[in-house]
């Protein structure tokens, strides 16, 4: 019973910009997701700084969600060990509360409801204010991640969590 799913959460590695040069001149960069003990990674796009890579990375939650999304970022290569290209963490409270905010309020309705926003602060790696919403049922955030250990690069995602409604 313990291995109950609650829900699955989709993360979309949308684009990467102003990522830095690890190869002679240019990078191939892929990024690496990881929640828990389940990973998934993005394909390679060869010589490429601002990547577009619109991949959508599923984990299968076997727990309420709660806990940090972490995310790391590669230059590929082929001869040696892959070189790294910044890191990066988000925080999946905010979106954990705006799904049971959901449940309390009953958010049924076609279209888009914003739930909650938030803000940068020394604790997170938002570039900019990330809004959640839900968009016809679904909890929904977009965020711009600040790549850190890094001179510079940011990643989009777009963040969907799906729960089963549990009657408890």
């Amino acid at each position: 019973m313990g291995d109950q799913q609650h829900g699955l959460l989709k993360v979309t590695v949308v684009q990467g910009k102003r990522l830095v040069i690890r190869d002679f001149k240019s990078s191939d960069p892929y990024v690496i997701v990881k929640l828990g003990n389940q990973t998934a990674r993005t394909k390679v796009i060869n010589s490429c700084l601002n990547p577009v890579w619109n991949e959508e990375l599923l984990f299968s939650l076997t727990e309420p969600l709660s806990g940090i999304l972490n995310l790391e970022v590669f230059d590929k290569d082929r001869f040696k060990a892959d070189d790294k290209m910044g890191r990066a963490e988000l925080n999946l409270q905010p979106i954990a509360s705006a799904a049971r905010l959901k449940q309390i309020i009953h958010v049924s309705s076609p279209g888009q409801t914003v739930l909650r926003k938030v803000v940068p602060d020394s604790d997170n790696c938002l570039l900019r204010e990330s809004t959640i919403s839900c968009v016809d049922g679904e909890v929904v955030q977009c965020v711009w991640l600040k790549l850190r250990e890094v001179e510079s690069g940011e990643i989009e995602l777009k963040i969907k969590l799906t729960t089963t409604s549990s009657s408890t």
